[in-house]
């Protein structure tokens, strides 16, 4: 006897978490956003302040709201909070998380480059162009990594694919570590070079030789960080 599970229907609570989401997704982002308050929201909702509640704290969890108890109920852009720390309680062990920073990111953000080359904006390709002038002119190492991570970070947005943008701020607070081993150590010029060849080619429409590049230049980071000599304290 084949029995076949049955679709569970939404519970009262996840269809008002979908509905607060795209809520905050279609909410202009000009400062600080707040949503109304929990008696609003149940009221204009039709529902108990209970399922708010429990609706607010998921989302809260999820990294898109903040409660703040006795303000309100703030809209934040942390989706990638859970992830992140996550991360850093699986792989304590610092080298061991940066060679699997980079595995992750040949998987990943090579394609992101492909994509960005097929699908790119006249404004995200403007970006583009922007940060790698900060890049270039950037007066110290702390600038130099904030505008190398802002390239990696137009280019995934430029996939047009925003789970790309998502995994990269989960893995935002490790990639600032392997900088650090990286632009830290030996300057900004080889990577200023490497995201030349990037953004030329997403420029040129060509698809292949952004993923190539990109491939490159996640190669060289890996070896530029020299993992062997953090592994006995260098």
């Amino acid at each position: 006897m084949n029995i076949t599970a049955l679709d569970r229907p939404a519970s009262l609570v996840e269809r008002v978490c979908q509905q607060l989401a795209a809520l905050i997704r279609g909410s202009e982002d000009d400062g600080e956003r707040w949503l109304p308050s929990e008696r609003s929201l149940a009221a204009k909702l039709g529902v108990s302040r209970t399922v708010v509640r429990e609706a607010t704290k998921r989302l809260e969890q999820q990294g898109m709201l903040e409660i703040q108890h006795g303000t309100g109920i703030k809209i934040v852009d942390r989706l990638h909070r859970p992830l992140n720390d996550s991360l850093l309680l699986l792989l304590p062990d610092m080298a061991e998380r940066l060679q699997h920073l980079n595995d992750t990111r040949l998987s990943i953000e090579p394609d992101a480059a492909a994509f960005a080359a097929q699908r790119a904006t006249p404004e995200q390709l403007r970006t583009l162009r922007r940060v790698q002038s900060q890049l270039e002119k950037a007066p110290n190492n702390a600038a130099a990594i904030e505008a190398d991570m802002a390239a990696h970070h137009a280019i995934a947005d430029a996939s047009g694919n925003p789970i790309y943008r998502l995994i990269l701020d989960s893995l935002a607070e490790i990639g600032i570590s392997s900088r650090l081993r990286t632009i830290g150590r030996i300057g900004k010029k080889t990577a200023v070079a490497h995201h030349e060849a990037i953004i030329s080619a997403i420029e040129q429409r060509d698809p292949e030789a952004a993923r190539a590049a990109m491939r490159l230049h996640i190669l060289a980071a890996g070896q530029d960080m020299d993992l062997p000599a953090l592994k006995t304290g260098n």
